[in-house]
């Protein structure tokens, strides 16, 4: 019995033994408990690789790769078509006659008084030598009018207003030739070299000139033969990419005939009408510039023929304008004037008077800043805008 009761004691013994093991072995943090693997981190979105956006190639660190920049995409402006040049005196005779009309009113208003004494006369004749008409054409007219005015006795307005009409037409002449000579020669171009000093507007009647012309079916090569003056090549070439007219530059400060030459024969080669030469607003005191200008004038004569040679003067510089005038006259054969910023000022006289000195008449007038403000000169428009309506 007592051998029963001690085999009973030794295996209760070894069960709590073992249930003890086992408490242990699994209890919380115990040594038997298996390790817990920390979570995995999650990167951050900055901290993430930045891959290159073409699929470039890595290196240590991340590369990223530039795409080549986009090619510049020149706009060509529109070309522009326009209006032919005949009638443009007409249609900005209006503009003419806000500068001239109160030179025309003053002599009218002499003219109609009841008695013309010798101080009216006097008074007479001061207002034409100060329109610019010069002393010679004024005491012509003066003495004109003395002999029509005893005939006639009494006058009307209207028969002041006709005198006077009479007078200015004969000093302005209708009868010279104001044609511009821009004849093709087979196949070769007309030539038109642009003269005349610096400020006098040289390089924007060249851009007209070529606009007025392209708007009567020409075909236009510019030569932009002022290569001293930074900015006049790439003014003339605006005005040129306006109507589609082609232009021929060379380098800054670069030889003018050089550039007039390859003008000619630009315009030869693609058989166009008229070949227009802007030569550099040159100071008429300076000797050695005029030559070069004579030497321009040569260099194209030996591939083609020079058709007309236009003076640009400024219609505010009065009398200096004339001087400047005969000194180009003496380099190249001046065959006509283009008179600008003639709607402002009051003195148009300058007409009659570079008319007179030179022996070549007044072609072309400005009239305004606008792009078809230059119009073909007419006599009895401008004499008619001086003397307003009857």
């Amino acid at each position: 019995m007592d051998g029963y009761l001690g085999i009973i004691v030794i295996v209760v013994v070894v069960a709590l033994l073992a249930a003890g093991g086992l408490f242990l072995l699994f209890r919380p943090g115990g040594k038997g408990a298996p390790p817990v693997e920390p979570p995995a981190t999650i990167p951050l979105p900055e901290e993430k690789e930045k891959r290159p956006a073409g699929g470039g190639e890595e290196s240590e660190g991340a590369t990223t790769t530039v795409p080549p920049p986009a090619p510049a995409v020149v706009v060509k402006p529109e070309v522009e078509v326009p209006p032919p040049s005949a009638g443009r005196m007409v249609r900005l005779r209006s503009r003419l006659a806000r500068s001239q009309s109160a030179f025309g009113r003053g002599l009218l208003e002499l003219l109609s008084r009841d008695r013309l004494d010798d101080e009216v006369w006097d008074e007479i004749e001061e207002s034409l030598i100060t329109a610019d008409v010069g002393v010679a054409p004024t005491q012509v007219m003066v003495e004109e009018l003395k002999t029509k005015v005893k005939v006639l006795g009494s006058r009307t307005p209207h028969e002041v207003r006709g005198l006077l009409r009479e007078q200015l037409l004969t000093q302005v002449n209708p009868d010279l030739d104001r044609t511009l000579h821009i004849a093709k020669h087979g196949e070769r171009p007309a030539v038109v070299l642009v003269v005349g000093v610096n400020g006098t507007g040289k390089t924007t009647t060249t851009g007209k000139l070529a606009r007025s012309l392209v708007g009567d079916g020409k075909k236009v090569v510019l030569g932009a033969a002022d290569t001293f003056r930074a900015a006049a090549a790439d003014q003339l070439q605006t005005w040129g990419d306006r109507v589609g007219a082609e232009v021929v530059r060379g380098p800054e400060g670069g030889d003018p005939a050089s550039v007039a030459f390859d003008a000619t024969a630009k315009g030869m080669a693609e058989k166009a009408d008229v070949v227009i030469v802007d030569t550099a607003g040159r100071l008429h005191t300076k000797t050695g510039l005029m030559d070069e200008l004579g030497k321009v004038k040569r260099v194209i004569e030996k591939k083609a023929t020079v058709d007309e040679v236009l003076l640009v003067l400024d219609a505010t510089t009065g009398q200096n304008g004339m001087r400047q005038a005969q000194v180009f006259a003496e380099v190249v054969n001046i065959t006509g004037i283009a008179l600008t910023k003639l709607d402002g000022t009051a003195k148009g006289g300058i007409v009659i008077s570079v008319q007179r000195e030179l022996g070549v008449p007044v072609k072309l007038v400005g009239l305004g800043e606008g792009a078809d403000d230059l119009a073909p000169f007419d006599p009895e428009v401008f004499v008619d805008a001086i003397l307003g309506d009857d």
